[in-house]
């Protein structure tokens, strides 16, 4: 039997002294799988790696995003798995089994497991990679991804250029996705392979709200067929003018918009129209 090749990137911060070493704990004890495993200091040297596992020191926190590309150059492997360091694997074959799901289907990209809160079970709407998340047992073709417990072919990974570094935080995972997408791939869904993580609150970052608007910008401006732009973004702002109902956090919000239309979002390489009636198809257009 093959045994599967793996790259793995987690990102730390020396701030998680209890649940960084539960989560390298979880990766050690996976079974049926060969892992090269390269832990990244985002701005610090890494504390509490285990023994045989590289590790990565990055002078400044450069972000999420920029991290993982520094851990995806510095590990080897058909996959690369990116894992939050405050999740993690409760079952010891996880990563055979989603290696199993991407080996079925060549047009197959990404993967990824259902995240379930360890203590109470809940799957976090914003974990469900679709629009209609009621239900996050469905299993099927997904168009966007959460990218901290995600596995990827790496040879498509490495195509696409890897995560937008710039984003630093918020929307990565929609880049990489829609970019995939327009390479002819897919993603897939696979709930019946859990991997537990805490329900955590994203506004916890005190630049949640300017980063989420700002980079919602710059996934448009990079992505979308220009006539689609405004479009999208004129849905994404209705949508969260209603929903916030904090001023602070609207002017914020706000502030972050205006933000991503003024500076630089990165190089431009719009999907094709073929790209954006794939992703209607699969039940998310590109406006959403």
């Amino acid at each position: 039997m093959t045994v599967p090749t793996i790259g793995v990137v987690v990102l730390t911060m020396n701030d998680r002294p209890e649940e960084f070493p539960r989560a390298m704990a979880s990766l050690l004890a996976q079974e049926d799988v060969s892992m090269d495993i390269a832990v990244v200091g985002n701005g610090c040297v890494p504390q509490q790696v285990p023994d045989g596992v590289r590790t990565v020191s990055l002078p400044h926190n450069v972000g999420i995003p920029e991290g993982r590309n520094a851990g995806a150059h510095a590990v080897s492997g058909e996959y690369l798995f990116f894992f939050d360091n405050d999740a993690h694997l409760p079952d010891p074959r996880t990563l055979r089994r989603l290696t199993d799901e991407l080996a079925r289907d060549d047009n197959l990209a990404y993967v990824q497991p259902r995240i379930a809160d360890p203590d109470t079970g809940i799957t976090l709407r914003r974990w469900v990679p679709r629009l209609r998340a009621d239900d996050p047992t469905r299993p099927g073709t997904v168009t966007v991804m959460a990218e901290g417990v995600v596995m990827l072919r790496r040879t498509t990974f490495d195509t696409v250029g890897g995560w937008p570094g710039h984003f630093f935080l918020f929307h990565e995972g929609v880049d990489l996705a829609w970019r995939l997408w327009d390479q002819g791939y897919v993603g897939r869904y696979a709930p019946d392979i859990v991997v537990h993580h805490p329900a955590t609150d994203p506004a916890r970052h005190h630049t949640f709200y300017r980063l989420n608007a700002r980079n919602r910008v710059w996934l448009a401006r990079r992505n979308l067929p220009a006539p689609l732009i405004p479009f999208n973004l004129a849905s994404w702002l209705l949508l969260n003018t209603w929903r916030l109902r904090s001023r602070p956090a609207l002017r914020t919000s706000l502030a972050g918009f205006t933000e991503g239309l003024r500076s630089p979002s990165g190089a431009r390489s719009p999907m094709s129209w073929r790209t954006v009636a794939r992703l209607s198809r699969a039940g998310r257009p590109p406006i959403l």
